[in-house]
């Protein structure tokens, strides 16, 4: 019996990577560092909130809230996770400056991704399978919730903040 247990505790990981959702079957280069993760490997079995951000947006304050987000549903399960993009022209100049505005200016210690395309022909495929399960964003900040087989459960605007009461429900009856 310990054997059976040892080799499923082996396999689980494996097994969890093999029903890899098509949204999370990408590799992505976290913020500030060099080396891609696989997305499936790091998210896959649990609920997400995705969002597409820039640092010089009118709701980059948003990061603020969306870091309490991170903070209060983290123990839970919740994977906070943000994705940079120059779609809307409102991204910072260099990646450095961006990774200073998410870390340093607003203390993010969510999972934060370097800069993507986030509609159109050239959305990367995560976002391509977001659109494709929901709407392509509108503008940055748009948030959508995942469940935990990849599939997207709720799409919220980018004028909706990180308390709102709507977002907060959603995230509840996920979790």
């Amino acid at each position: 019996m310990k054997a059976l247990l040892f080799a499923f505790a082996l396999l689980a990981p494996v097994l969890a990577f093999a029903q890899c959702p098509a949204l999370l079957d990408q590799q992505m280069r976290p913020l500030g560092k060099q080396e891609a993760v696989s997305l499936c490997e790091r998210y896959a079995g649990q609920p997400l909130l995705i969002v597409n951000t820039a640092s010089h947006c009118g709701y980059t304050r948003q990061f603020k809230g969306l870091e309490a987000l991170n903070q209060e549903y983290r123990e839970r399960g919740l994977r906070v996770i943000g994705f940079s993009s120059d779609d809307f022209r409102q991204e910072a100049a260099d990646e450095a400056e961006t990774a200073k505005v998410c870390y340093v200016n607003y203390g993010v210690t969510f999972d934060m991704y370097a800069q993507v395309h986030v509609r159109g022909e050239d959305a990367h495929p995560l976002f391509r399978e977001l659109a494709r399960q929901s709407e392509a964003p509108g503008w940055n900040f748009y948030k959508y919730l995942v469940d935990r087989e990849g599939k997207v459960v709720a799409a919220f605007p980018s004028g909706t903040a990180p308390d709102d009461k709507t977002l907060r429900a959603a995230i509840e009856k996920l979790l």
